[in-house]
Protein backbone atom coordinates (compact mmCIF):
# COMPACT_ATOMS: atom_id res chain seq x y z
CA UNK A 1 0.00 0.00 0.00
CA UNK A 2 1.37 3.40 -1.01
CA UNK A 3 0.49 6.38 1.16
CA UNK A 4 1.86 9.88 0.64
CA UNK A 5 1.08 13.12 2.44
CA UNK A 6 2.68 16.46 3.08
CA UNK A 7 2.56 17.98 6.52
CA UNK A 8 3.81 21.51 6.95
CA UNK A 9 5.16 23.08 10.09
CA UNK A 10 5.07 26.85 10.45
CA UNK A 11 7.26 28.54 13.03
CA UNK A 12 6.31 31.95 14.38
CA UNK A 13 8.91 33.96 16.30
CA UNK A 14 8.46 36.96 18.57
CA UNK A 15 11.01 38.76 20.69
CA UNK A 16 10.11 40.93 23.65
CA UNK A 17 11.80 41.94 26.90
CA UNK A 18 14.94 39.92 26.21
CA UNK A 19 13.07 36.71 25.44
CA UNK A 20 12.43 34.98 22.15
CA UNK A 21 9.20 33.02 21.89
CA UNK A 22 8.61 30.43 19.18
CA UNK A 23 5.36 28.74 18.22
CA UNK A 24 5.53 25.75 15.87
CA UNK A 25 2.24 24.66 14.30
CA UNK A 26 1.76 21.33 12.55
CA UNK A 27 -1.44 20.91 10.56
CA UNK A 28 -2.39 17.45 9.42
CA UNK A 29 -5.62 16.21 7.96
CA UNK A 30 -6.98 15.35 11.40
CA UNK A 31 -5.56 17.88 13.81
CA UNK A 32 -3.41 20.90 14.52
CA UNK A 33 -0.69 20.63 17.15
CA UNK A 34 1.18 23.60 18.59
CA UNK A 35 4.58 23.44 20.21
CA UNK A 36 6.06 26.31 22.17
CA UNK A 37 9.60 27.25 23.10
CA UNK A 38 11.38 30.17 24.71
CA UNK A 39 14.96 31.41 24.87
CA UNK A 40 16.45 34.28 26.78
CA UNK A 41 19.71 36.13 26.73
CA UNK A 42 21.53 36.14 30.06
CA UNK A 43 22.68 39.51 31.36
CA UNK A 44 26.17 40.20 30.11
CA UNK A 45 25.91 37.86 27.11
CA UNK A 46 26.13 39.41 23.66
CA UNK A 47 22.73 39.92 22.05
CA UNK A 48 22.68 37.66 18.98
CA UNK A 49 19.04 37.36 17.86
CA UNK A 50 19.74 34.39 15.55
CA UNK A 51 20.84 32.27 18.53
CA UNK A 52 17.65 33.07 20.40
CA UNK A 53 15.61 32.21 17.31
CA UNK A 54 17.42 28.89 16.93
CA UNK A 55 17.05 27.88 20.57
CA UNK A 56 13.41 28.92 20.87
CA UNK A 57 12.57 27.15 17.59
CA UNK A 58 14.40 23.97 18.63
CA UNK A 59 12.48 23.94 21.91
CA UNK A 60 9.17 24.52 20.15
CA UNK A 61 9.89 21.68 17.72
CA UNK A 62 10.88 19.38 20.61
CA UNK A 63 7.60 20.23 22.34
CA UNK A 64 5.74 19.55 19.09
CA UNK A 65 7.57 16.23 18.72
CA UNK A 66 6.46 15.08 22.17
CA UNK A 67 2.88 16.06 21.41
CA UNK A 68 2.98 14.12 18.14
CA UNK A 69 4.27 11.02 19.93
CA UNK A 70 1.50 11.37 22.54
CA UNK A 71 -1.09 11.71 19.76
CA UNK A 72 0.24 8.55 18.07
CA UNK A 73 0.10 6.63 21.37
CA UNK A 74 -3.49 7.76 21.90
CA UNK A 75 -4.42 6.76 18.34
CA UNK A 76 -2.81 3.31 18.70
CA UNK A 77 -4.69 2.73 21.95
CA UNK A 78 -7.96 3.80 20.33
CA UNK A 79 -7.49 1.48 17.35
CA UNK A 80 -6.45 -1.41 19.60
CA UNK A 81 -9.47 -0.85 21.83
CA UNK A 82 -11.80 -1.11 18.84
CA UNK A 83 -10.11 -4.35 17.85
CA UNK A 84 -8.84 -2.97 14.54
CA UNK A 85 -5.19 -3.83 15.19
CA UNK A 86 -4.06 -6.63 12.92
CA UNK A 87 -2.35 -9.56 14.59
CA UNK A 88 1.14 -10.14 13.29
Amino acid sequence: MHHAQTWKVEVFLDESEGRTHARAELRSRDRTLTGRGTARCRPGDPDVPEIGDELATARALADLSHQLIDAAITDVASVAQRGQWAAS
